[in-house]
């Protein structure tokens, strides 16, 4: 009898060491969690400097944003601040939940919307901070921190960026560690370009005929086709440029990218078709892919995922 009472004791004494350390565990946890987020309040104030060369200071932890440019709202949402988003543009496709956020407008912003959002911080584009000055004095009046930010046509220039709106949130260590991982993965590109045995030439279509618009230098698709060891045949020309049918035959490109199959159909087909250019090696070799512009143009961490896109489709057997 006394041996299943010492043993029912001693039963007992394990569970309830278990349901008290399970409890530590737990106070433990909820403890670095209050630890982290002091951490990050106590990192605030913070000053930076916007894309109009302002130092900008934020007293505390923005918890009420408004983002009026979609890769600006992209970039927020991989920082892990979807919860703080409560506003965006009308031009916002992505991620797919930004379409439950308050639109605020396209080019012109519905001021009494945004203000009756009361948010702490807002995120303008560059365009917005050099046209709409008016607008950005009544914000701040509003007491809101407006942070302009700056375009960029490079990846290192999507980089400051991504480090500009993550210092502004308080989501400096997520900066570091989305750049960290853009580096790695451009750096792996780069790398495997060393395999590429014959460089090929590359048209990029960015608007349908008889506009033929395209990315010459100084442009992410510039950039990314360099990185995989590819000729854009617009490289002599800078920004976004128009070209005539002429010179892209003659030019005689081996790849041809579109960007614009969101709103045409068929973008591929409609160049084969093309009088003209049946001569064309691409077309002739039906090397004509259409990648998603949004991927390409937009400063911010699916630049990759455009890198990607563009190297599978330029050299599939390289870039499997």
């Amino acid at each position: 009898m006394v041996k299943k009472k010492f043993a029912s004791l001693l039963a007992f004494m394990m569970a309830l060491s278990i349901v008290l350390s399970g409890c530590g565990n737990a106070s433990e946890n909820e403890q670095e969690s209050k630890n982290s987020e002091s951490s990050t309040a106590s990192a605030f104030p913070v000053t930076v400097t916007d894309g109009t060369g302002e130092e900008i200071t934020i007293e505390d932890k923005p918890e009420r944003i408004v983002s009026l440019l979609p890769s600006n709202t992209e970039t927020a949402y991989a920082l892990g601040l979807e919860d703080e988003i409560v506003g965006v543009s009308d031009y916002d496709n992505y991620p797919e939940s930004v379409s439950e956020k308050t639109k605020l407008g396209g080019i012109e912003i519905n001021v009494e919307k945004l203000l009756e959002l009361n948010p702490d911080l807002a995120l303008l584009s560059a365009s917005q901070g050099a046209n709409d000055k008016e607008t950005i004095k009544q914000f701040q009046s509003a007491g809101i921190d407006v942070v302009v930010v700056p375009d960029a046509n490079s990846i290192e220039g999507a980089y400051e960026i991504i480090e500009l709106i993550a210092r502004s949130t308080g989501k400096e260590a997520e900066g570091k560690e989305i750049i960290a991982d853009m580096k790695e993965e451009v750096s792996a590109f780069k790398e495997k370009s060393a395999d590429v045995k014959e460089s090929k030439k590359v048209w990029i279509e960015v608007s349908a005929s008889p506009d033929l618009y395209t990315t010459g230098s100084s442009t992410f698709m510039n950039e990314m086709l360099e990185i995989i060891g590819a000729e854009n045949i617009a490289a002599d020309q800078e920004g976004w440029v128009t070209m005539s049918e002429e010179t892209v035959i003659e030019r005689n490109p081996d790849v041809i990218i579109t960007t614009y199959g969101d709103y045409v159909d068929n973008p591929e087909e409609q160049i084969y078709a093309r009088s003209g250019w049946t001569e064309v090696k691409a077309v002739k070799n039906k090397e004509v892919y259409d990648v998603n512009s949004d991927t390409v143009t937009r400063p911010g961490p699916r630049l990759i995922d455009g890198l990607r896109e563009i190297a599978k489709a330029v050299y599939p057997d390289v870039y499997k």
